[in-house]
């Protein structure tokens, strides 16, 4: 890292048919082979490995469900035993809440970030390469114990002390433990990362009031991670010692029945928000596109994103209501959870006022962002509803917070997510996805899911409760259920046509041409697939939408996406300042290594150990762990310095 001001004056170039781009792919390219593979820090790779692996996870998760639907599709079925049911019940919501929901977002912003902030890359290469390896070895660990049938079986929520060992003697809950605490450390370290990129690692020109709102719900999402993750972390590790080592922080008998609810859902609420505002501000971003307008109200959907986020951490007790707690806490409560639809409100009134004032070009992406806000609004007033305390004690534990809590992480999270995929397609394949395809996926995923959630509110009214593997005939619930497994079946077949619209896509797709969508962000300025350095010269911005400039006049200046500072004695990058971006620093980047690979390998052995209590196999775990990170910060030459990669 050296200072703007350094005797080493960085070269400014405009780009022409003879700029530097093959130095530049050679600094930046990805070695070949598995070991390149493995060793590679790009942004674009690890955004890519997260998506298809987040994909894995929802199908997975997926799968689970649908099994779960035919046991529950009639009374008195016998397809599972209370057991096994309980297992795909807890790994469903793990494999959706944990390792799809927040994973997939953060694949998405890995790759678009740095394209969309005209940066060459994330803040901390080698701790994204880490937060990617460590996520995938906490996924394969809590799968783990699943395939041998033991896999965690009290719940996603995993309430003591139905999750203490005298209840629960097995290692089910001690897999799990540990899992969500080798996942929190790829959440926590991913944080930090977007953290810093956002702060630091804008154009030239790119003030806070001018970044896409993308990087906005992102960013709210990281920073309450950084201060969530922590909570459930330290729940799982003290549950861990009372379950191995007789500890008895969770014992109701020494007066904390209820320590654990609060520390989960300390976590567990924000969480909620961190999984869907970076989801919220994909629509931000990519609706206004086929609307041909700006945004409509950009700083108050800013602040109100931040806002969401910051009431988010009030509001945790209302997963609580019925638990019998002081009725001030349940007033103070309800009222934070009312007083946070405000915001969410704000966000979709901008959308409907941006659909509504521009005009609309109806593609796949469209639909699926569009179709959004309509899913947002349903699960937005179940929410109200169950944030009122007296309705909340008549629907807790039933099928209607089931209802609510699918329209929530379904609607405003795959949704988009899906709608972004069809955006972005082009960006990271360089291909298009079919839109005559597209069409049968959207409306078989849109009636689908409808058919399948909204009659679950119905059951919960009729009194059906959450969590049980079977019930009886003549409770009045057997056609409802056959309906809303119907339906899943119907959501699962869409998802499966987009999974066959990417799978043909990827070999017979239409070539995209740079900027398929006329969309005015950065990402668009560069080719598709983006070239491994991204930017051939560091863009300078003068506006938030720098490729609609010559239509929009939003500001007297014009960005400069040409020409600009070239950058090319090693793998640098522009740092600037956290509020104007102005420029401030030149930041020398690490190179591709495997030493990210091996640390996540030494955790995982490590964290392997723990539950089967053979600690020689965590004391080797911990020896992976030391070696790389001796492999990480051992020292290394200087791009700058080295002759060769001075003068090409």
């Amino acid at each position: 890292m050296t200072a703007w001001e350094d005797a080493r004056t960085p070269r400014s170039a405009k780009v022409t048919p003879s700029s530097p781009g093959p130095r530049l792919q050679k600094i930046w390219e990805t070695g070949p082979g598995l070991k390149g593979w493995i060793s590679s820090v790009d942004h674009k790779e690890i955004g890519k490995r997260y998506i298809v692996t987040a994909f894995v996870f929802l199908l997975l998760g997926g799968i689970e469900s649908l099994v779960m639907r035919l046991q529950l599709s009639g009374p008195n079925r016998t397809l599972l035993s209370p057991e096994a049911y309980n297992q795909l019940f807890t790994m469903h919501g793990v494999s959706m809440i944990f390792l799809y929901a927040s994973p997939v977002l953060s694949g998405f912003s890995n790759f678009l970030w740095p394209l969309l902030l005209g940066s060459r890359d994330m803040a901390f290469p080698r701790l994204n390469a880490l937060s990617y390896w460590v996520y995938l070895a906490a996924g394969l660990f809590l799968y783990a114990g699943f395939v041998v049938g033991r896999g965690p079986d009290a719940g996603w929520f995993n309430y003591v002390p139905y999750a203490a060992r005298e209840f629960n003697p097995g290692v089910n809950i001690d897999v799990y433990a540990l899992g969500l605490i080798l996942l929190g450390i790829s959440t926590t370290v991913g944080a930090a990362n977007f953290v810093v990129t956002f702060l630091r690692l804008r154009a030239p020109g790119m003030s806070i009031d001018r970044v896409p709102i993308l990087t906005w719900g992102t960013l709210t999402a990281s920073v309450a991670n950084l201060l969530a993750v922590p909570s459930v972390s330290l729940a799982f590790f003290l549950l861990w010692l009372d379950r191995q080592f007789g500890f008895h922080v969770f014992d109701a008998a020494d007066g904390q029945p209820l320590l654990w609810q609060h520390l989960f859902w300390m976590f567990g609420h924000p969480w909620v928000y961190a999984i869907v505002l970076p989801a919220m501000g994909m629509v931000s971003d990519g609706l206004p596109t086929f609307c041909r307008r700006p945004l409509v109200g950009y700083t108050p959907v800013a602040l109100s994103t931040v806002a969401t986020m910051a009431l988010g951490f009030g509001v945790w007790v209302h997963h609580m209501f019925s638990t019998g707690l002081p009725d001030i806490s349940l007033s103070f409560f309800s009222g934070a959870s009312l007083i946070i639809t405000i915001p969410s409100a704000v966000a979709v009134f901008a959308w409907t006022a941006t659909i509504w004032l521009g005009r609309p070009v109806i593609t796949t992406a469209f639909l699926f962002f569009a179709s959004m806000i309509v899913l947002f609004v349903i699960g937005g007033v179940s929410g109200v509803m169950t944030g009122s305390a007296p309705v909340d004690w008549q629907l807790t534990d039933t099928y209607f917070v089931v209802a609510h809590l699918h329209y929530v992480l379904i609607g405003i999270n795959v949704f988009p997510v899906v709608g972004g995929a069809y955006y972005w397609f082009p960006k990271f394949t360089g291909r298009m996805l079919s839109e005559r395809l597209g069409r049968w996926n959207f409306w078989t995923m849109f009636l689908g899911f409808n058919l399948g959630f909204f009659p679950m509110h119905l059951l919960g009214l009729m009194g059906m409760p959450r969590r049980i593997y079977t019930y009886s005939a003549g409770m009045g619930w057997d056609t409802t259920n056959l309906v809303v497994t119907l339906g899943a079946f119907l959501f699962a077949a869409g998802v499966g046509l987009f999974l066959i619209n990417v799978a043909v896509s990827l070999k017979r797709g239409r070539i995209a041409p740079e900027n398929p969508w006329d969309a005015p962000t950065l990402e668009w300025a560069t080719a598709s697939p983006p070239p491994p350095y991204n930017f051939a010269v560091i863009p300078t911005v003068a506006s938030r939408h720098p490729l609609w400039e010559h239509r929009l006049n939003e500001s007297a200046g014009r960005s400069c996406l040409d020409e600009g500072l070239l950058l090319d004695h090693g793998r640098e990058t522009l740092g600037t300042t956290p509020l104007d971006g102005e420029p401030s620093l030149i930041l020398e980047m690490p190179g591709d290594t495997p030493a990210p690979a091996i640390l996540a390998l030494g955790l995982a052995v490590l964290f392997a150990g723990a539950p089967l209590k053979a600690w020689w196999l965590a004391g080797l775990g911990g020896v992976i762990c030391a070696g790389a990170l001796v492999l990480w910060f051992w020292p290394r030459r200087v791009h700058a310095d080295e002759p060769e990669a001075a003068h090409g």
